[in-house]
C-alpha cells in the first residue's frame, strides 16, 4: 500500500488518492465525453494498492497515463500528458524569463535589488543567476508549509533568502585587536601581527575583506579608534629611532615622552631634542594619514563576493580620548573631507560617530573639536552618521571613563542600522557579535485585510489577532533557519570561526557552529508604519496624534512579543526597522495588483520605511525628530533617523549639530543628515543644485549625483530599484 508521496521540492506527504482524481478529472473535462468518476477512482484506487509505501510525483503520473492508455479514455491519456507538460513548462518559464532578463543586462527590480552590486558585470550576472535559482530551492525545499504560504501570500519576507542554503550568518562587528596582536590565519593565507600603522591598516581591510565572502551581511569594527590607537605610538617609536640612528644621537628617552596630541608643527627655530620630538610627531602624523588613506581606497576597491562588491564596510569611532586615538580620529576625518581618487565621496567605510556626554559631545568634552569636525566633514561627504550613545537604551553601568577597554561596554552599529547588544548567553556588548538572520513582516497588508470592518475599535482589535499570527509566523521561520544554520561546521568559515565570532575559538575544526551561535541574534522586522495606520485609522502618526498613539501601541506590542519568543525558543530575538531596499516595493507592487489602487495606501510604488514619517510628509526636523523618536527604544535590533536638509551643507556644518542635538532631546539611538550633492566627473566641480544637468564650470555633461539609500551612500541611482526612485522623487526637505 502507498503511504506517502515524495514532492518534487523534496517533502514527504500523505499519500491521498483523490488528487489523483481531481487531476484525472481535469484532463476528462476538456474531452467530448466530459467526466466519468468511476474511471478516476478506479484508477486512484489501483495506485493505492501498489505494493510501495512510497512513490514520487512523478512515478505517480507515470501510472496514471499507463493507466488511462489501457482505458476506453485514451484520448483523456492525451490530455493528461498535455496538461502534465504544459505544468513543466511554467514551472521552468519563470526562471527562463528572469535569466533573460540577466543575460541582456536589464535594468529591472531583479538586477537593482542591491544598489551596490552591478549585476551587469559577468561576476554580477553570475551572482544573479545562482541568486534567483537558489531562492526557488529555499522556497521548494527548505520552507514549511505555513512559512512557504506566508511568504508566498506576502505576509512575510526572507532577507538574503538566497544564501539561506549556504547556513551563512548575517554580519559581525569584528574584534580587530584580536587580528592585529595576533596576526590572521585565514584559508590558505596567514598574516604576522602588526607593528606599525601601515600593516594594521592593511590588516583592518584584510580582515573585513575576508569575513565578507564567509557572510551574506555587512563587516563593521566596533572600536576604530581604540583599535588603531597603539600602533600610532608605535610608528612614533619607530620615527625615533630612524631619527636616531640618522643623526648618531640617542633620542631613545623620547619613546615615553608624554604626547597630549598628534598636531603636525613647523620645524624652523626647533633644535636638538625638541626638534627630534615634533619630527617624529610629524613624519607619524603623515603616516597615519597615508594609512587612512590607503584603508578608505582600499574599501572602495577591493572587491569581495567573486570580485562583484566590494566589502559592505563600517566603522565606529570617536569615544578614544588618549592623543593615539584622537590621531586615528583626526586623519580618519582628514582623508574623507578630502575625497578619494580626484576628490570625489568614500561610498565606504560607512562612518558612524559616537557621540557621549563628557567624551565627544559638549564644549567642554576632550574630543569636542574632533566632534565639530566630523560635523563639518558630513556636511560635504554625509559621513559620519551619529550614534547617540546617551540614549536611554545604549547606556551600559559596566562604562568607566577610566576603563582603557571601556569600548567593549559601548554599542556599535552597521551602517544601514543593524544593532547587536543585549545578550542572554554571554556579555552585553556589540564585539564578536552580529545578526544571523532576519524576516521582515508586511503590516500594510494586515492592515487592509481588516479594513471591510466599519467599526473602528473592532477593526483594530481584528488587526492586533492578525499580527500576531504574523509574528508567530517569523519567530517560527527564523527558529527554523536557526536549526538548519546551527549544522554548519567550524571549518566552512575558516576565518570569522577562528575566534573573530564570540566563543568560536573553542571549537575544533569538525564542531558544529551551534554552540556559538546563540550569540547573535534573530531579528523580527516590519515595514510601512504611515501606510498601516491609513489604512486603520485614516492618518499617519506625522499628521495625527491618535495614529501616534495608534503606532506605539502596535510596536510596542510587537517588542513585547518579539520578546517573549527569546524565551520560547531561547534566542537572542530582537526587533527591528526594517531597512527596506529591494522589498520598498516588492510587497507594495504585490498588494497594489490584489488590493488595487488604495489612496495613501498602494497608490505609490512604495511603502514607508518601518515607523518613519512618509518621505513626502511636509515637517520640520524637531516634529520628525519627536514622532520618530519615541519607537528607537522598542527597535532594538536597529533603527535611523534621516533629516533631509537644502541648500549646500558644505558651508553649513551647524545643521549637522543642531540634527544631533535633537537626537540628544529626543532619545534618539541613531541618525544621519541627507543632502543633495553633484560632481563633475571631468572636470570636479562639485555643488548641491536639485537636478544638476550640465556643470557650469566646464559645461561637461558627466554628472554624478550622490544619495544615500537606507543607511548607505549610492554613487549614482542607475543601480536602484523603481520603488527606491519613486521613494527619492517623493522625498522633501524637513525645514
Amino acid at each position: 500500500m502507498v503511504k506517502r508521496v515524495l514532492k518534487r521540492d523534496g517533502r514527504r506527504v500523505d499519500f491521498n488518492n483523490q488528487k489523483i482524481v481531481a487531476a484525472i478529472l481535469k484532463a476528462m473535462d476538456v474531452t467530448e465525453n466530459g467526466e466519468d468518476i468511476v474511471l478516476a477512482a478506479q484508477i486512484a484506487s489501483a495506485i493505492s494498492k501498489l505494493e510501495k509505501e512510497e512513490m514520487t510525483v512523478e512515478e505517480i503520473q507515470d501510472v496514471v497515463e499507463m493507466e488511462l492508455m489501457n482505458s476506453p479514455r485514451k484520448e483523456v491519456a492525451k490530455e493528461y500528458i498535455r496538461y502534465r507538460n504544459k505544468r513543466n513548462l511554467a514551472r521552468k518559464a519563470k526562471t527562463n524569463e528572469i535569466f533573460e532578463t540577466i543575460i541582456g543586462a536589464q535594468a529591472n527590480d531583479i538586477t537593482r535589488e542591491n544598489a551596490n552590486m552591478n549585476a551587469d558585470t559577468p561576476a554580477g550576472m553570475m551572482m544573479k543567476f545562482a541568486s534567483e535559482a537558489t531562492k526557488t530551492y529555499v522556497d521548494e525545499c527548505l520552507l514549511s508549509d505555513p512559512v512557504r504560504a506566508a511568504v508566498m501570500n506576502n505576509y512575510i519576507h526572507i532577507h538574503d533568502k538566497d544564501y539561506y542554503p549556504t547556513k551563512s550568518l548575517t554580519c559581525i562587528q569584528h574584534p580587530l585587536d584580536l587580528i592585529l596582536e595576533h596576526g590572521l590565519k585565514a584559508g590558505h593565507g596567514e598574516s604576522r601581527p602588526a607593528k606599525r600603522i601601515e600593516t594594521a591598516s592593511v590588516l583592518a581591510c584584510i580582515s573585513m575583506e575576508t569575513v565578507q565572502n564567509e557572510m551574506h551581511g555587512g563587516q563593521a569594527i566596533p572600536a576604530f579608534d581604540f583599535y588603531l590607537a597603539p600602533y600610532v605610538r608605535k610608528t612614533f617609536e619607530e620615527e625615533i629611532d630612524q631619527i636616531s640612528s640618522l643623526s648618531n644621537a640617542d633620542y631613545s628617552d623620547l619613546k615615553t615622552a608624554k604626547i597630549d596630541d598628534y598636531i603636525k608643527r613647523d620645524l624652523i627655530g626647533l633644535q636638538g631634542r625638541e626638534r627630534a620630538f615634533q619630527h617624529a610627531i610629524n613624519q607619524t602624523v603623515s603616516r597615519v594619514h597615508q594609512a587612512m588613506e590607503a584603508f578608505v581606497h582600499n574599501m572602495n576597491t577591493i572587491h569581495s563576493r567573486g570580485g562583484n562588491q566590494v566589502v559592505f564596510s563600517s566603522i565606529n569611532y570617536g569615544t578614544d580620548t588618549s592623543a593615539e586615538g584622537r590621531c586615528i580620529i583626526r586623519e580618519i576625518l582628514n582623508t574623507t573631507y578630502e575625497g578619494v581618487g580626484n576628490g570625489s565621496t568614500a561610498i565606504f567605510p560607512i562612518q558612524i560617530w559616537k557621540k557621549k556626554r563628557g567624551v565627544s559631545y559638549l564644549p567642554e568634552d576632550r574630543n569636542y573639536d574632533l566632534y565639530k569636525f566630523a560635523c563639518k566633514v558630513s556636511a560635504r561627504r554625509f559621513f559620519p552618521n551619529f550614534l547617540n550613545l546617551d540614549a536611554s537604551f545604549n547606556q551600559d553601568d559596566a562604562w568607566k571613563e577610566d576603563d582603557p577597554k571601556r569600548y567593549i561596554h559601548e554599542v556599535a552599529t552597521m551602517g544601514c542600522r543593524t544593532r547587536v547588544y543585549g545578550n542572554r548567553f554571554g556579555p552585553k556588548t556589540s564585539i564578536g557579535r552580529g545578526n544571523l538572520s532576519f524576516t521582515t513582516i508586511n503590516i500594510v497588508k494586515l492592515a487592509i485585510e481588516c479594513m471591510g470592518e466599519t467599526d473602528k475599535d473592532a477593526r483594530i482589535k481584528k488587526f492586533f489577532q492578525r499580527l500576531d499570527w504574523a509574528l508567530d509566523i517569523a519567530a517560527r521561520q527564523l527558529n527554523e533557519r536557526f536549526d538548519f544554520q546551527k549544522t554548519a561546521l567550524k571549518k566552512q568559515f575558516p576565518l570569522l570561526m577562528n575566534g573573530l565570532w564570540l566563543g568560536s575559538e573553542k571549537l575544533d575544526e569538525n564542531d558544529t557552529i551551534e554552540k556559538v551561535m546563540n550569540q547573535g541574534t534573530l531579528s523580527i522586522g516590519f515595514i510601512g508604519l504611515a501606510e498601516c495606520l491609513i489604512a486603520l485609522i485614516g492618518k499617519h502618526h506625522g499628521e495625527s496624534d491618535e495614529a501616534q498613539e495608534l503606532g506605539l501601541r502596535i510596536i510596542s506590542h510587537m517588542s513585547e512579543k518579539i520578546n517573549g519568543y527569546a524565551e520560547t525558543y531561547q534566542h537572542n530575538f530582537t526587533f527591528l526597522a526594517t531597512p527596506a531596499e529591494g522589498l520598498a516595493g516588492k510587497f507594495t507592487k504585490r498588494d497594489k495588483k490584489t488590493f488595487g489602487i488604495l489612496p495613501g495606501i498602494t497608490d505609490k510604488d512604495y511603502y514607508t520605511n518601518s515607523s518613519h514619517i512618509p518621505v513626502y510628509y511636509h515637517c520640520t526636523p524637531e516634529h520628525k525628530a519627536k514622532i520618530e523618536g519615541p519607537y528607537h527604544k522598542y527597535e532594538n535590533a536597529g533603527h535611523i533617523f534621516y533629516v533631509e536638509i537644502d541648500g549646500d551643507a558644505t558651508h553649513n556644518p551647524e545643521a549637522i549639530m543642531n540634527i544631533v542635538d535633537l537626537m540628544d532631546k529626543y532619545d534618539i539611538g541613531y541618525g544621519s543628515v541627507n543632502h543633495n550633492r553633484n560632481r563633475c566627473l571631468d572636470c570636479g566641480f562639485e555643488n548641491a543644485d536639485d537636478d544638476l544637468r550640465e556643470c557650469p564650470h566646464c559645461h561637461g555633461h558627466h554628472i554624478d549625483t550622490l544619495q544615500r539609500i537606507t543607511g548607505y551612500l549610492v554613487g549614482t541611482t542607475n543601480r536602484w530599484n523603481s520603488g527606491k526612485l519613486a521613494e527619492l522623487h517623493d522625498r522633501v526637505v524637513h525645514k
